[in-house]
């Protein structure tokens, strides 16, 4: 009875401390899983969706390109984290790219704010010109990686 006792001590033990261990901190991705685009376009797909759902497509891709594009010297994809760069995941860069993060969500919601009010004024063909042309730029980010 007096071993059980221990034993069942010991397991609770070995379950606390590991509840209670610290965690290594799992690097983060530079760019996030959730800046990928769908869906690409042409022309003629374009021009045949209503106002509101080029408007979304557009705020998308702005979305996209802007949490993206500030990151190419290091990568144009989701899943390249600071350690697979070399650069050291402690406190202080993990706090840096948080900061980081947090800006870029607050200027995309500030900009969806302006779009949502002043977008819907913008002429349709205008809107079709320029998702075609964000679409552009996000393809020639994913050939970006050959020039290097």
């Amino acid at each position: 009875m007096r071993i059980k006792i221990i034993l069942f001590s010991f397991c609770f033990l070995l379950m606390a401390s590991s509840g209670f261990a610290q965690k290594k901190k799992v690097p983060k991705s530079i760019i996030s899983e959730k800046v990928a685009i769908k869906k690409y376009h042409n022309k003629a797909e374009l021009e045949t969706m209503q106002k509101g759902a080029l408007l979304g497509l557009y705020m998308e891709r702005i979305e996209s390109l802007v949490k993206t594009l500030p990151y190419i010297a290091f990568a144009t994809k989701p899943g390249i984290t600071m350690s697979s760069l070399g650069i050291p995941n402690d406190n202080d860069n993990r706090k840096i790219l948080d900061n980081q993060f947090e800006a870029t969500d607050d200027y995309v919601q500030s900009t969806t704010e302006f779009q949502n009010e002043i977008l819907p004024y913008s002429d349709t063909n205008n809107l079709v010109a320029a998702i075609l042309f964000y679409e552009e730029i996000m393809k020639s980010l994913h050939e970006y990686s050959e020039f290097h």
